[in-house]
């Protein structure tokens, strides 16, 4: 989940909405029964039980998803029954092939001078390690910068160890410092001729569970082994360094499966409108394995399928399709947005807005859009109706979602729904991803900003304008 240059950049961009004065003085607003509407779809979210029901069906009913696995297929099949039974149409599955790879053991310890176990975890897309696994002389690096300012030499035999901490924030800006690591440690520590690559988890919590993620996109492979520690079995390693009189020995063995190509898809699933034009939202049907990905990304699934359902429950036809999409495969390569944006590339004139939900549960607090700079002040409309739900103005740097990069490249206007996530990365990519972690009232809370926000989009005379079109490579 995320891309890494929004989320650093989402901490150093203004939080208050910059609307031009031309786009204020040309702002709609909405009619009287368009706000009745729009607070009668918020008082239904906040009382509505359907998306727990959805999540609790998902995490229960297949539980981890790994992208590519029988358990996603499965996943899949969920998906299409769990939409046609709740009334939406044009329900299917639309396929693509991707790389696959996953874990099937893993394990770590220190050999000497104070014998160990770590708790370790293989990072997505790690080359596996000889069935001995390999064992070396643990080099520490405070930080990534001082990994890749290291000579070229002096690593050869060794096992490289990048010590750098992730800062907690609420809207997760700390994440896209803290994996750096995650991608580059192996690339680097294998420039080196280093054994094995080991790493601080990308993530805030304290407990002995190892975060998990991708080290490569696609059908990359690492350079080197590589594996994240839990943050208690960081602090212990680079304790041992400090009061070792000699060199630190750890043992590092991981065993992967990879299949050169296998088939995933999307689950789609609509409410028609009454025009041609849509609105394309969703999460991702995809978990890592470790958990059962209740917050990453079931809740995003549950959070959008039932705010769709409550504005088809209120509008019967809205103006405007709402397309609910069920992405596949975002952690391992982001494939299932790729191939969605492929796939419908040749009706991206009637995409009109997208949005995905892919940062857990927590309250949303904040409303983001990047639209085209003339229909700006059109946020303002948004604005006013979810101050109700203590919703604040964000700014016109929306980033949308992973899996609806490749659409916004593609000139499609998008919105993010930003929620807490001071205890995100608590949870994220570990074995601590299931339900009980999700608190329903926020959840509800989540479904209702969703299903006003449709609501107004669906309906709102005039688009969002167009994005500039990214070309690949910028």
């Amino acid at each position: 989940m995320k891309n890494l240059a929004t989320l650093v950049a989402a901490a150093i961009v203004t939080s208050s909405f910059q609307v031009p004065a031309i786009a204020q003085e040309t702002a709609p607003a909405l009619t009287t029964a368009q706000a009745g509407a729009a607070d009668r779809l918020i008082d239904a979210g906040l009382e509505d039980d359907l998306a727990w029901d959805i999540l609790e069906s998902l995490t229960t009913e297949v539980g981890p998803r790994l992208g590519g696995s029988p358990a996603e297929a499965r996943a899949r099949d969920w998906g299409v029954a769990k939409l046609k039974s709740l009334g939406f149409k044009n329900v299917r599955i639309e396929t693509y092939e991707m790389p696959y790879w996953a874990r099937v053991s893993e394990s770590a310890g220190i050999v000497s001078p104070y014998p160990q176990p770590l708790a370790v975890t293989a990072l997505g897309g790690s080359i596996a390690t000889p069935e001995d696994g390999v064992t070396g002389e643990v080099v520490r690096f405070p930080t990534l910068l001082e990994l890749q300012a290291a000579p070229e030499t002096g690593l050869e035999g060794k096992i490289v160890f990048v010590d750098e901490p992730m800062a907690r924030t609420q809207d997760g800006s700390g994440y896209g410092t803290a994996v750096a690591k995650r991608s580059q440690a192996a690339v680097e520590a294998g420039k080196r001729g280093a054994l094995a690559a080991l790493i601080r988890s990308a993530g805030t919590d304290s407990h002995r569970n190892p975060h998990t993620g991708g080290a490569v996109r696609g059908a990359g492979k690492t350079a080197v082994p590589a594996a994240a520690l839990s943050n208690p079995d960081a602090d212990q390693l680079a304790r041992a360094l400090e009061r070792a009189k000699g060199p630190v020995t750890v043992n590092l063995n991981l065993q992967v499966e990879t299949k050169e190509t296998v088939v995933s898809g999307n689950v789609v699933g609509e409410i028609p409108g009454q025009t041609d034009e849509i609105i394309v939202i969703g999460g991702h049907l995809d978990s890592w394995d470790l958990g059962t990905g209740a917050i990453d990304d079931a809740s995003g699934i549950a959070i959008t399928t039932a705010a769709a359902k409550l504005v088809g429950d209120l509008r019967g036809k809205p103006k405007r399709t709402i397309r609910v999409v069920m992405w596949g495969a975002e952690e391992v390569g982001i494939h299932g947005g790729k191939a969605y944006a492929e796939a419908h590339k040749d009706e991206m004139d009637k995409h009109v807005l997208a949005a995905e939900s892919d940062f857990g549960a927590g309250r949303v607090y904040r409303f983001d859009t990047r639209f085209a700079e003339e229909e700006v002040g059109k946020a303002k409309v948004f604005e006013g109706a979810l101050r109700r739900l203590a919703v604040t103005p964000g700014n016109n740097m929306a980033f949308g979602g992973a899996d609806i990069g490749a659409t916004r490249d593609l000139g499609v206007p998008v919105v993010s729904l930003r929620q807490d996530g001071t205890d995100y990365f608590d949870l994220h990519h570990t074995p601590d991803d299931t339900l009980d972690k999700v608190d329903p009232e926020d959840l509800r809370q989540n479904v209702a900003a969703w299903a006003a926000f449709l609501y107004i989009a669906s309906e709102l005379d005039g688009d969002f304008g167009r994005l500039p079109v990214r070309g690949d490579g910028q």
